[in-house]
């Protein structure tokens, strides 16, 4: 069936969350379409990438807000198009959390924005959320485990709230009146996700054990 079908675009993102020594979050974006070779001339041998847009967006904690933003055009098909890269920078001060995907389609869609950066700011939201957790993960392996106001321990009620907090309707599972937020409330749902466990077994390890000892 596959040998039916020809190539003719190629999109990719690729959003990576990185934790900053100050305690800030960076999530740095890149959203890249290409032509695959010979679409628009024959002889040319070599995908064309026509579009490239790069965000880095520096997030303060617990808030996720944004403190500074960086837009690079790399790739793009008009003269025209980089002049909407400062327009980005209205993006400071706000939080990413619930109603910024529309904050974001409310400033920069359409006419008022770059399509291709929009989407990829849309896409780097949740990698943000996902962040947020491991990042309070990240602070209480700094403190080695020792409770405080701001690194508590992993399985305490701040620390599965925070969870449930950035998870909640965000897909079946998590649904608000769903068991599986229910069990990480009260403290009997310490699932390991299946990655995770899968791991563990193939380098010789119990799933269960490891479970008690990170999580309690």
């Amino acid at each position: 069936m596959d040998d039916e079908l020809e190539l003719l675009h190629t999109r990719g993102y690729d959003v990576r969350g990185y934790w900053r020594s100050d305690g800030m979050l960076v999530i740095k974006g890149a959203v890249r379409d290409q032509l695959p070779a010979r679409l628009f001339d024959i002889d040319d041998d070599s995908p064309l990438v026509m579009h490239h847009m790069e965000v880095a967006l520096t997030l303060e904690l617990p808030d996720l807000l944004i403190k500074e933003v960086k837009v690079e055009f790399l790739a793009h098909p008009h003269v025209a198009c980089p002049s909407v890269v400062d327009h980005y920078h209205h993006l400071v001060g706000l939080s990413i959390v619930r109603g910024f995907t529309h904050k974001v389609r409310e400033l920069f869609g359409g006419p008022r924005g770059c399509t291709h950066t929009t989407a990829l700011l849309q896409a780097m939201a949740p990698v943000a959320m996902q962040c947020k957790l491991a990042s309070r993960m990240m602070a209480l392996r700094q403190s080695d485990g020792a409770a405080s106001p701001t690194t508590p321990k992993v399985n305490s009620p701040e620390m599965r709230e925070v969870r449930v907090g950035g998870n909640r309707n965000t897909c079946h599972v998590w649904a608000e009146d769903g068991e599986h937020i229910q069990h990480i409330l009260d403290g009997t749902g310490t699932e390991v996700p299946i990655p995770i466990t899968v791991r563990i077994r193939e380098r010789g390890g119990d799933p269960d054990e490891w479970r008690r000892q990170r999580w309690g």
